[in-house]
């Protein structure tokens, strides 16, 4: 029975069928209609068969399983309907997967995602390797989607209840250690055992069915096992997710409401009703921003230069901060040798001993390996000297925000390095232009931007002057892909992008308070809105430092244009304020406690404490639209080329709320014409600084949109 199809090859080992996916041409493996198709063609031999014991299914891909359904295929269904009989068709093929006579076990290596997920919960056995690139995931609700082939129905029935709600709520990656302790894994073992451990596995069950065993918890098991427990269960998990959503992302709510209807009506009606779901929310406007979203983030992984990039194996890092350290972090877990340099190296060690300390909360959580560890911490070379830095292919700086201090380091690093060497500075406003003003190889110096936390913060903005070279941008962009980053490239001007269109957002807060606003009703209706943080803790956390230099780089750009512009920023800073760093900002940070108290000596910058309430509404309004119309602006003035970088550059780098889709996709929604009246109401009320952009206004004569997909 050995036979190669488009994605399948199996061949016979004892008796067993030795499965391998393969999607030729393409890195992953995706669950698709093809493979549904050529799949069930091999269970249809596979059952007709006597010789053959069962399956084993792995992948031919070297560090991938099942990156999870192929999104492509929502494209051609607009549908509710259409949308819930594709989920049907995956339920027919894996119902009679979980119901096949011959043992069907799954090896996983790498991710194992969504659809493959589904698959793996159907087989009769799972076996994961050790490595620390194996993660399992129910990504569907960052889609804004329910799984829709049984993930709602058979997890909670391998797990239970308790375990497998966090992982469906939220889409959070299940790694190696955690899908042993769970039960969703029968054996965990090396990448390179995953054949024989499956073949072993195979004949052991085809002689007697193993049991899944239940790794709950006597309490679990008692608060799980009465309709009393589980609906406490349902009624926190309910409030939990209304508390963190603000009810902006209805398929949370969906797949809760999914997981009980099935807990309480049996699998069968379970299935059909989570295919019901599925189509209803796959046709909302959220899941269809978030999907353009994950189609936006998926086409910035491809480089547009990629063949003018040059090979880079050695970064040097200047600043071993936590900017400079977690740059450093990403680099040497995605291959990269680092010389992390400070002006001292006591500095510089104790930025290296800053990544060994995150390294080893991922071994604590099962992640990595000692020794995955100690690998990767050697190749961090902490210095505080230019020495080897003439075998650096790139040098990225993190240092302060001076530009006199980033103009000496770039000659330095010319001085001290080879002529191709690249020179980014991950600079948040300076022009690169001026960073570049005294350089002798202007055309190596480019612009990285990353986001703080590094290691969490999904966005790199690439910053190109007239003068960089294609192939240092080429380059760049490469590195940031290595990294794991979702890159956009920008051209120069103050603030670029980001800093840009977060600078009038975050005036219009100042103003708002000067006006006599409250910081905590500021943060809840931007947060309500479905903005992560805050504008004014947003303040805290970057920096009320940060924020009067980001003022003072763009103030005057706004003052051009008829803004107003706050200067309380500056005078915080004069008084002592920075924010969390030397805690004391506009909240209080000597507590112990997880409630934010507001630091009411601030009020006395802003018209003392006795505060106004503001109509939420009009707190959003100003706030949302003045940071739209500087992204139109942006692509106005072609700081942006195109619209996708506007909507990645501001969801995955400022937290704009993912459900809207961006400000370019917003105005598309609600189209231009809406916008443009509501911004012409707001700049009678307040003012320039909301006279809408020339572009919006064109779009909205012409009655076009942004997309025109």
């Amino acid at each position: 029975m050995t036979t190669t199809t488009k994605i399948l090859h199996s061949e016979i080992i004892e008796n067993v069928a030795v499965v391998t996916l393969n999607t030729p041409g393409e890195k992953v493996n995706k669950l698709d209609e093809t493979l549904i198709e050529e799949f069930s063609s091999f269970l249809d031999e596979l059952e007709s068969n006597d010789e053959i014991l069962g399956a084993v299914l792995l992948s031919g891909k070297e560090e991938n399983f099942i990156a999870g359904a192929d999104i492509e295929m929502f494209k051609t269904r607009t549908t509710a309907e259409e949308l819930s009989e594709l989920s049907w068709t995956g339920h027919e093929i894996l119902n009679r997967v979980e119901n096949f006579k011959k043992p069907l076990v799954v090896g996983i290596h790498g991710p194992c995602m969504g659809g493959g997920t589904e698959l793996a919960l159907a087989c009769h056995y799972r076996i994961v390797s050790d490595h620390s690139a194996t993660k399992i995931g129910l990504p569907e609700v960052k889609l804004g989607l329910l799984p829709g082939m049984g993930g709602t129905q058979r997890l909670p029935r391998l797990i239970g209840l308790q375990k497998s709600l966090p992982y469906l709520l939220t889409g959070k990656n299940m790694y190696s250690y955690q899908a042993k302790k769970t039960g969703f894994a029968n054996e965990i073992i090396h990448k390179h055992g995953l054949k024989d451990a499956g073949i072993s596995a195979v004949k052991s069950l085809s002689k007697k069915k193993v049991k899944p065993s239940d790794k709950r918890s006597l309490a679990e098991k008692l608060l799980e096992g009465n309709p009393l427990g589980r609906s406490v269960i349902f009624k926190q998990a309910r409030k939990k997710t209304m508390a963190q959503t603000k009810g902006n992302y209805p398929a949370p709510m969906k797949i809760i409401d999914s997981v009980a209807f099935g807990i309480t009506n049996g699998l069968e009606e379970g299935l059909k009703n989570e295919s019901k779901l599925f189509g209803e929310l796959a046709v909302t406007p959220e899941s269809r921003a978030l999907v353009n979203l994950f189609f936006g983030m998926t086409n910035a992984k491809k480089n547009p230069l990629e063949k003018k990039k040059r090979e880079v194996r050695n970064l040097g890092v200047l600043g071993a901060g936590l900017m400079g350290s977690g740059i450093s972090q990403i680099s040497i877990k995605n291959g990269f040798h680092v010389w992390l340099k400070d002006q001292e190296i006591d500095q510089a060690i104790n930025g290296k001993s800053t990544i060994e300390k995150e390294l080893q909360g991922e071994v604590d959580k099962r992640i990595l390996s000692d020794f995955e560890k100690d690998e990767l911490i050697s190749i961090v070379h902490p210095t505080a000297s230019y020495d080897g830095f003439d075998k650096i292919d790139v040098v990225i700086e993190a240092v302060f925000e001076d530009l006199n201090l980033k103009q000496n380091i770039v000659q330095e690093v010319e001085s001290n390095s080879n002529k191709d060497c690249i020179f980014a500075s991950n600079t948040s406003s300076l022009p690169i232009s001026d960073i570049a003003a005294k350089a002798k190889r202007p055309e190596n110096i480019i612009g990285m931007h990353y986001f703080s936390p590094v290691q969490k913060m999904p966005l790199l903005e690439i910053i190109k002057t007239e003068k960089t070279a294609d192939w240092v941008t080429a380059t760049a962009y490469d590195i940031g892909v290595r990294q794991g980053k979702t890159v956009i490239v920008v051209n120069d001007g103050p603030g670029f992008y980001t800093t840009r269109i977060l600078a009038p957002f975050m005036n219009e807060a100042l103003l708002l308070l000067e006006e006599g606003a409250s910081v905590v009703q500021l943060d809840r209706a931007m947060k309500r809105y479905g903005f992560p943080v805050g504008p004014i803790a947003l303040f805290d956390e970057v920096g009320i430092d940060v924020g009067a230099h980001v003022a003072d780089t763009l103030s005057a750009k706004f003052e051009s244009r008829g803004a107003k512009t706050s200067t309380k920023a500056k005078e915080l800073l004069d008084a002592g304020f920075k924010g969390r760093k030397n805690k004391k900002g506009f909240y209080k940070y000597e507590s112990d406690s997880k409630k934010k108290e507001v630091n009411s000596d601030v009020y006395s910058f802003f018209g003392g404490t006795e505060r106004k309430r503001f109509n939420e509404s009009e707190i959003q309004e100003r706030l949302f639209l003045v940071m739209v119309n500087e992204a139109i602006l942006c692509l106005q003035e072609g700081i942006l080329t195109k619209p996708v970088d506007g909507d990645l550059g501001a969801i995955l780098g400022l937290g704009f709320p993912p459900f809207l889709g961006g400000p370019f996709r917003f105005v598309d929604r609600e189209g231009a014409a809406s916008i443009q009246e509501r911004m012409e109401k707001l700049k009678e009320e307040h003012g320039n600084r909301f006279k809408p952009a020339d572009l919006l206004v064109e779009k909205s004569e012409k009655d076009e949109l942004f997309y025109n997909e």
